[in-house]
């Protein structure tokens, strides 16, 4: 029961990233509002297997942590090298 009032506690932290993107115009601050949406949404994803008591969704999450930002990481590199030129 109480793992379940948790669950929404953090469905409800996963929007306020995306309400604060939405209000601005910077690119920078869009992206780290996506990237901090994809660590919640795995963390949420492992809370999930842990009540489920499902291993390969954990699998699931756990990969989304490890490999998820990276793109991120890519495009903000390439932004930043076509700005500079």
């Amino acid at each position: 029961m109480t793992l379940n009032i948790v669950l929404m506690i953090m469905i409800a932290t996963l929007l306020i990233p995306l309400y604060t993107s939405l209000k601005g115009d910077d690119i920078w601050q869009t992206m780290l509002a996506f990237s901090s949406v994809s660590t919640k949404t795995a963390v949420i994803i492992l809370l999930v297997s842990v009540l489920r008591d499902d291993w390969m969704i954990g699998v699931v999450g756990v990969i989304i942590l490890s490999v998820g930002n990276s793109g991120f990481m890519l495009i903000a590199h390439l932004l930043k090298r076509l700005s500079d030129s």
